[in-house]
């Protein structure tokens, strides 16, 4: 619900004070806040507030003589903060001459003289111009989540992409732009302290971590208690699988993400080759309808909880988080996923967040219109950021290392992108180096033939590799090595069972070394790397958890 725009009065004689409150209450007070303070210094700490809650101001009334600061001097900063809000001088006969020097100085729209009996015929015509002034200036509250950041800042892209990935509104504000700075002001930061995040309740964070982010939007960071029956790591669509097959099957299940569920399909722009949609869906509106719908069954879902270690305690499976705190269940189902590959390219480290982004990063979209785009990678991912693109780009090109894209992206997505006249396809081409200063400017393409070029562009997406992050499970699962996990009939080596496995029969198909720790999706080895195989593998993990809980 919108807030009631604020009339601020502010003056160090607490009658007048109490005064104009009172009759501005009576004839405003429905339809406004009547907001007074006793000097300009405890009103500019009252509209800071207001701005950083992203109230309305619109109206001031201050009083010219205050001791400290005066009137203007007050109005002169009030309007740094809400340039729109309209102002009036309250003034003594004597100080008519400095009240009408004022309308000059700080732009004040009228000035009152004291006292102002009847205020039907000496206040309300004056103030009501005031309201309807500001009225037509469309100085309308914001009530969403707020950032300050920097175009080019790479921790302020980390932050819009954290709460767009977990699907909370926001608006941006730069620093180069008055509002921005009004805002950055009025939380007290400079510029070395963004991202600013500023909750609808007016609380401001400077250069906050995910978890904090996460806590102060309202997103679920803390279990309910410390032992459930199931815990799924990783909130890709394998992990919404378990969770929702979970949760539906009478399970008290928890799901922890370390980032935003949906993992790499949630960044999809559009996945067309999935069961039960023919019209294909964005893998934020799929992440957006599981995540929900596993919440209905009533699993827990922890938001930017880092697991760090998997421990077996007796009959117990256990994860440990970042901050040392651990949490417990009857079994655990792995679906960590896979992240894209580090680009080895020269600068490209350097630049990330600031012109090099990993995945589709499309929050970047409106920064691409009438840009050149360059998309590294051959496989669906990159295909479909590359029609995503093509949409808001002058161009876009798929830098392919091999021959050509039949043998890494499915047929359909290869037909799409032939027929896209502004996306061109490289192939046999690597990235040798990106290179820029405040931003990417270019980049240097290397060929097969071995050859070399230079192209400018400020945007390059990177979809190469699956790379799984397992360390944490260093010495307690058995991985290839290449970090992917070992389940089921692959764990039998020469009909032996894994070394330390104690029950009197071989691992479940999707069971890792560890008995009662399943694997699902991505980061399980010999896996199909698609949507549909990873929440079939999700949904399957939990029959065998519930056969492996009937054991016990």
């Amino acid at each position: 619900m919108t807030s009631k725009p604020v009339l601020l009065t502010v003056d160090d004689d607490p009658g007048v004070s109490r005064a104009v409150a009172r009759d501005l209450r009576r004839r405003y007070g429905e339809a406004h806040r009547i907001v007074r303070a006793s000097s300009g210094q405890e009103a500019l700490e009252a509209l800071k507030e207001l701005k950083l809650r992203g109230e309305a101001v619109a109206a001031i009334l201050a009083d010219y003589r205050m001791p400290e600061m005066n009137g203007i001097e007050f109005l002169e900063q009030a309007m740094d903060l809400f340039p729109r809000a309209r102002r009036a001088l309250l003034t003594a006969y004597a100080d008519t001459d400095a009240a009408i020097q004022a309308i000059n100085l700080v732009d004040v729209d009228h000035y009152l003289l004291k006292p102002w009996d009847p205020p039907e015929e000496k206040l309300y015509p004056v103030v009501d111009a005031l309201v309807e002034t500001w009225r037509a200036s469309a100085d309308s509250a914001v009530e969403e989540i707020k950032i300050v950041g920097h175009r080019w800042s790479a921790p302020t892209y980390d932050a819009r992409d954290f709460l767009a990935r977990n699907a909370v509104p926001y608006r941006y504000y730069s620093i180069d732009e008055p509002e921005g700075r009004r805002l950055l002001d009025a939380a007290a930061a400079d510029p070395t302290e963004i991202p600013v995040v500023i909750t609808t309740e007016g609380r401001a964070l400077l250069a906050p971590t995910p978890a904090e982010i996460a806590a102060a939007v309202g997103l679920t960071v803390d279990p309910v208690t410390d032992f459930y029956d199931l815990i799924v790591v990783g909130g890709g669509p394998a992990g919404l699988g378990s969770a929702v097959y979970g949760a539906s099957e009478g399970l008290r299940t928890l799901l922890v993400e370390r980032q935003a569920a949906g993992g790499q399909a949630g960044q999809s722009s559009r996945i067309e080759n999935y069961l039960g949609f023919p019209d294909g869906v964005s893998g934020a509106q799929l992440t957006d309808r599981a995540r929900r719908q596993a919440i209905k069954f009533g699993a827990e879902m922890l938001t930017a909880r880092d697991v760090t270690a998997l421990e077996v305690q007796g009959s117990a499976r256990a994860v440990r988080f970042g901050d040392g705190s651990t949490i417990a269940a009857h079994a655990v189902i792995l679906a960590t996923g896979v992240s894209y590959r580090n680009l080895a390219a020269t600068g490209c480290a350097e630049l990330t967040g600031r012109g090099v982004y990993y995945g589709s990063a499309m929050t970047e979209a409106p920064e691409c219109a009438n840009r050149d785009v360059y998309i590294v990678g051959g496989a669906n991912s990159a295909g479909q950021a590359a029609v995503f693109f093509s949409r808001h780009a002058r161009s876009v090109t798929l830098v392919v290392r091999g021959e050509s894209l039949h043998s890494s992206m499915s047929h359909y997505l290869i037909q799409q992108l032939e027929a896209i006249d502004n996306v061109h396809v490289r192939t046999r081409t690597t990235v040798g180096e990106a290179h820029g200063g405040e931003h990417l400017e270019g980049l240097r393409l290397d060929h097969a033939d071995g050859t070399s070029e230079k192209v400018e562009t400020s945007h390059l997406f990177i979809f190469i590799g699956a790379q799984p992050k397992t360390d944490w499970l260093d010495g307690v699962v058995e991985r290839d090595e290449h970090g992917f996990v070992w389940t089921g009939p692959d764990l039998l080596l020469d009909g032996r069972r894994p070394t330390g496995w104690v029950l009197g029969r071989d691992p479940y198909y999707l069971e890792s070394s560890v008995p009662g720790v399943f694997v699902a999706g991505d980061v399980r080895a010999q896996s199909v790397k698609r949507v549909a195989s990873a929440v079939g593998e999700g949904a399957m993990a939990v029959t065998l958890v519930h056969r492996y809980l009937e054991e016990r």
